[in-house]
């Protein structure tokens, strides 16, 4: 089992919760085919909307990874992005700030951001689990 953090704005990510899938690097396949069923993500979402600057920066979205597939949909002509099914958990939003100095994926606090500038990186355990209390009050039965 492995833990993920995925990047997206907080509107993108509650498309995906809403359609229990996940999406990452603008649609691409291979971040998702590192995934495996069985894996966690986390959602971090810097901005509240893709093309509005308005920051976010929080945890927004947690779940398990539980299809098997990683899957091309049409969102509209000329734009098919990849997918990945997800089952998300009720979970708070929480902010990241106050994790930072916790957070051992974060390697330079001064400049924190920099840790999430591919869209998807893989995260030890003991973040997910602290980032994942935080969210939903305890860590998931099945980590």
């Amino acid at each position: 089992m492995r833990y993920w953090i995925g990047v997206a704005s907080k509107e993108h990510v509650a498309r995906g919760v809403a359609g229990g899938f996940c999406q990452l690097c603008h649609g691409k396949a291979q971040p998702l085919k590192r995934m495996s069923a069985g894996d966690w993500i986390i959602y971090y979402s810097p901005k509240e909307q893709f093309e509005k600057a308005t920051p976010c920066q929080k945890f927004t979205a947690i779940g398990k990874v539980v299809g098997l597939m990683v899957y091309p949909v049409e969102m509209c002509p000329g734009f098919v992005p990849y997918r990945r099914d997800i089952r998300f958990l009720e979970a708070s939003d929480i902010p990241i700030r106050p994790l930072l100095e916790q957070l051992s994926f974060i390697k330079d606090k001064s400049k924190w951001g920099y840790a999430f500038r591919f869209g998807h990186l893989e995260i030890p355990k003991p973040d997910f689990e602290r980032i994942a209390i935080k969210m939903l009050g305890q860590v998931p039965l099945d980590t």
